[in-house]
């Protein structure tokens, strides 16, 4: 059987070592070359071929990015109105009265806060629709809030505009 450790040493040893390749150079002798630095890095080459493909990347995930931002933003949107139009119906069915602004619903305990307007970022660009009707038989006062849609005057994914979601 054979030694590992022997046949590996055999390779290691001082004398099979091969030289450097910056004393190869042609036309000198190794006594009188002196080792030369290797000068490591990128050319410019290099560096703009590697930005281009960085930057058609970021080109192709930028839009997409936005894209599923935006639709986050509406998801959240339309969860919001989803809360709040049903915290009215219950303000309205438990009171017999609907309440006279969000703010209502917040001291009554059917919102924790009003929430924030995910398209504006602001509290206070909700649009409350009033009416002058009784909502059902049972209800002793009328007016107040039936509805609740964003302040948003943009246009969502779909065309339509957020006020009218």
């Amino acid at each position: 059987m054979v030694d590992l450790h022997k046949f590996r040493s055999a390779f290691d040893s001082p004398q099979r070592r091969v030289p450097h390749v910056s004393h190869l150079r042609r036309g000198s002798s190794d006594s009188d070359a002196a080792p030369q630095s290797c000068d490591k890095g990128f050319t410019l080459l290099e560096l703009m071929v590697v930005m281009a493909i960085i930057a058609t990347l970021a080109a192709m995930a930028i839009p997409a990015f936005t894209r599923n931002v935006v639709a986050a933003k509406e998801a959240v949107l339309r969860e919001d109105l989803q809360v709040m139009r049903t915290a009215i119906g219950s303000y309205t069915v438990d009171k017999q009265k609907a309440p006279q602004s969000l703010q209502d619903l917040v001291e009554a305990g059917y919102l924790k806060a009003v929430p924030k307007d995910p398209i504006t970022g602001r509290t206070d660009t909700w649009i409350t629709a009033q009416s002058d009707t009784l909502g059902s038989i049972d209800q002793t006062d009328s007016g107040g809030i039936d509805d609740v849609h964003s302040g948003a005057q943009l246009n969502a994914t779909d065309g339509t505009s957020y006020s009218t979601w």
